[in-house]
């Protein structure tokens, strides 16, 4: 189990810098144009993987929520689903003929709002899923659901269907904070739902919150937390809201006045962690936790914890194939990217291959060891040197010697504590992680210059 997390407010003036979240490494800005089917193809025959998850990407959502960076579409009309069905089902069919010999360990359905669909799209979704891929007996199968715009017997259906985790996007419960990001709902309607859900069958419940909205304070947020712990859902995000107006339009009609302070902020996310903790939660790291006998907790402490687009995950042996508009797969040592723009991924599939890849990036080995020390980092919080410099055939010290020169500040702070045999995160280190990983991020320098990410904390 990883240090518990040590709340010093000078490190945390000092460091609460902006950074990458690491879901993939390189990030997602590294990605290039010009990729095509051809490197999927390519990447599959390299792969040492036959075990996949699928992501598919619904972008539909009903009504605008202010605070959203998501790639989606705001409609009311149902026959755009089923557009998109139309070729989604040709992606599908042209992608699942290079998957023949896996098998499908993993389902998300990501968005936007999947819950958008109607339980007719939905059954359509899933019939189209399980004709062309292999799934294994066990097979988790998640969705995210917009709590709000939950059809009345839509939870029944997907358990019918064979879902058997949900992630609730709950981000406040105070009405003021709601009303403020364009997403009123009420306490009532979500604990009828998770009850719904339990008594459904789902095994994993899952909640995600966002701090630093408008017109939230820590008072208020720490009343929400209190509300959600009441429900008691097995894992929790709780992200830090990044406000980027100039890069998402939305996010424009949030006045900047109503935005809480960095301070208050900061409050906001020590008030989680410590109520979090306190009702008997694991820190998993960044903006997640779970309760202590939910498989994520269990993978950690056993070493086994992985991280990839999807965040933190116990699949971390799966290749993953996106499919839908925007989605990322990464496959073997490639990461590769569909078409933004609903029209053009719609262009891209009903042409030539049905595939609409256009953009990726192929790791070196450079790339690939680097992944393997951050995805250590920030799943273990712990690094095993001699595993390492075995795995890959190097001399440590020698190989990561700027990496080790970027570390020496977070050392002399007490971030981390360096062995010949391990780098361990401290417990003053760990809400940190993100800054602990760019030391060893040969792309970061260039990307910077480029973009501007979320803070830390």
């Amino acid at each position: 189990m990883i240090n518990l997390p040590s709340w010093d407010q000078s490190l945390i003036n000092k460091y609460n810098i902006s950074g990458p979240r690491y879901t993939s490494y390189p990030t997602a800005l590294s990605l290039a144009d010009g990729y095509k089917q051809q490197d999927m193809i390519n990447a599959i025959a390299a792969s040492k993987s036959r075990s996949l998850s699928l992501y598919i990407h619904i972008p539909f959502c009903s009504q605008l929520c202010y605070y959203c960076g998501c790639n989606k579409v705001i409609t009311r009309h149902q026959s755009k689903a089923d557009l998109y069905l139309d070729n989604l089902a040709l992606e599908i069919a042209e992608q699942a003929t290079l998957f023949a010999d896996y098998n499908v360990e993993q389902l998300h359905l990501g968005g936007g709002t999947p819950t958008f669909l109607s339980a007719e799209q939905m059954s359509r979704l899933m019939a189209l899923v399980e004709q062309h891929f292999n799934f294994s007996d066990d097979a988790e199968r998640g969705i995210e659901i917009d709590p709000r715009s939950l059809a009345d017997g839509m939870l029944v259906h997907l358990r019918k269907l064979g879902f058997n985790r949900v992630s609730f996007g709950i981000q406040d419960f105070n009405d003021d904070v709601q009303l403020a990001v364009n997403r009123p709902q009420s306490v009532q309607s979500v604990k009828g739902l998770i009850s719904e859900a339990r008594e459904l069958g789902f095994k994993s419940i899952n909640a995600d919150m966002i701090y630093g909205l408008p017109l939230q304070t820590p008072e208020s947020f720490k009343e929400t937390i209190a509300q959600l712990i009441e429900l008691n859902p097995d894992r929790v995000s709780v992200f830090n809201y990044a406000h980027l107006p100039d890069r998402f339009a939305a996010q424009r009609k949030i006045k900047d006045a109503d935005l809480p302070s960095a301070g208050d902020k900061l409050t906001m996310f020590k008030n989680t962690l410590e109520q979090m903790l306190a009702a008997g939660y694991q820190f998993i790291g960044m903006d997640h936790f779970a309760r202590k006998d939910n498989e994520l907790a269990m993978a950690q402490n056993a070493g086994q914890l992985h991280r990839n687009f999807q965040g933190y995950t116990t699949h971390g042996q799966c290749d993953l194939l996106g499919l839908g508009v925007s989605s990322i797969s990464q496959i073997g040592n490639a990461i590769l990217q569909n078409e933004k723009e609903l029209k053009h991924y719609y262009k891209a599939v009903q042409e030539g291959s049905s595939s609409a890849i256009c953009k990726g990036v192929a790791l070196t080995d450079d790339d690939t060891l680097r992944a393997a020390v951050i995805k250590q980092l920030i799943c273990q919080f712990e690094l095993d040197i001699p595993a390492i410099e075995k795995q890959f055939n190097i001399n440590f010290a020698s190989y990561f010697c700027e990496a080790l020169q970027a570390l020496d500040p977070l050392l002399a702070d007490g971030l981390v504590s360096v062995s010949q045999d391990k780098i361990t995160v401290t417990a003053r280190g760990n809400l940190f992680i993100r800054i602990i990983c760019m030391c060893f991020d040969a792309h970061l320098q260039q990307q910077i210059k480029q973009t501007r990410f979320s803070r830390v904390i």
